[in-house]
């Protein structure tokens, strides 16, 4: 076995929902960086062609920036054609993009929760996976390959920890544990649907990442977690890397946690 062919992506197109966020711009980056073409896709369209511009000043790979609204199924249909225009496959799905809600919700009481919101959320957080996956399956069962990664969190495994967040404005709405723990037995279930279609399925759930928080939250956040710290911005490259690779190979209805220890007690 040769262990750098199994890790080889070079020339792989693989298309990145929520392409222009926080992490989204590491994994475009990041698999740039190891020859991947990543179609950043993203409704802050602007964001996608100014990353796509600094990636071919960097890297030779051939980037694709989208403007996608992945509640519209025809949004979805439009950027599928234009991928397959420009490069005639598609590798890899990464479901990347989340609706975090409206920052002055996230200390609103459940009890008060707006309904609007909490259907806002849904709509990106999960039925926007449900959506991608839908089409962008079909072109993977037609071409008989294809990888799809599904983010989920920590949260979509265990509660948050309520006690650590006090004013810090970090709070983690019920959405997003219901979004995201929905996102792990949707892959499941993708997993043994596509079984014998070359099609894979696999969640990545990542904790939480230090991006300038307020620092009694780091400290309360870090203290929970066995390696004592949030992640770097690009420690999840790595593990984007693997699934999207035929190291995975083997991998499939299966959730990669990547979390500094934080489910582990």
């Amino acid at each position: 076995m040769q262990i750098n062919k199994i890790f080889d992506i070079r020339k792989k197109t693989i298309v990145i929902t929520g392409g222009s966020g926080f992490l989204g711009s590491q994994y475009a980056e990041g698999l740039s960086k190891v020859g991947a073409n990543v179609i950043i896709a993203d409704i802050n369209y602007e964001i996608c062609k100014n990353l796509c511009t600094e990636i071919k000043k960097k890297f030779s790979t051939d980037p694709l920036a989208i403007k996608l609204d992945l509640t519209n199924k025809q949004s979805i249909k439009q950027m599928i054609k234009s991928i397959l225009k420009k490069y005639n496959t598609i590798d890899v799905l990464i479901n990347n993009a989340a609706d975090q809600g409206n920052p002055k919700l996230r200390t609103t009481p459940f009890e008060d929760f707006p309904l609007k919101d909490w259907n806002k959320a849904i709509d990106v957080n999960l039925t926007g996976v449900f959506l991608c996956c839908q089409q962008i399956g079909k072109i993977m069962k037609k071409q008989r390959n294809g990888v799809i990664i599904n983010i989920s969190s920590t949260y979509g495994i265990v509660a948050p920890d309520q006690r650590i967040y006090g004013s810090s404005g970090q709070n983690s709405a019920a959405f997003y544990a219901a979004s995201k723990s929905a996102i792990l037995n949707l892959t499941r279930y993708l997993a043994s649907y596509w079984q014998g279609t070359g099609i894979r399925v696999n969640t990545f759930s990542p904790g939480g990442v230090e991006k300038n928080q307020d620092p009694k939250f780091i400290k309360n956040y870090s203290k929970r977690t066995p390696l004592g710290r949030m992640a770097k911005k690009n420690e999840y490259i790595g593990p984007i890397i693997f699934l999207s690779s035929d190291a995975s190979s083997y991998m499939t209805g299966s959730n990669l946690i990547v979390d500094g220890g934080w489910t582990a007690w």
